[in-house]
């Protein structure tokens, strides 16, 4: 275990992030509404998503233990960090995929 002081943290935090903050408090926000329409990650979400959007607050998850396949838990590892959130996410859909199956 290593101890990290408070000012240790935020520098660590800064270093971590490769968001240019200076860049884009500099940018008008025409600009930023140009970068946004040129974002691919953001090409299939409608012009008036926010209309819909809805609050949700997260739900506090329980700690289990499961015995899973090693191929499977490294595949999720190998995608990158949050790997956990990501196989609740696929368990979630397959969850909702079957209640609605069940219920037609």
């Amino acid at each position: 275990m290593k101890r990290f002081s408070a000012a240790e943290l935020r520098e660590r935090k800064r270093s971590l992030s490769r968001t240019d903050t200076a860049r884009l408090r500099r940018m008008t926000e025409a600009e930023l509404e140009k970068s946004i329409r040129e974002d691919p990650d953001w090409s299939h979400v409608p012009k008036d998503w926010h209309l819909k959007a809805q609050a949700v607050m997260p739900v506090p998850k329980r700690l289990i233990s499961v015995r899973l396949d090693e191929d499977v838990i490294d595949w999720f590892k190998s995608e990158g960090a949050g790997y956990q959130t990501r196989m609740n996410a696929v368990l979630r859909s397959f969850m909702h995929e079957e209640k609605t199956r069940r219920s037609r």
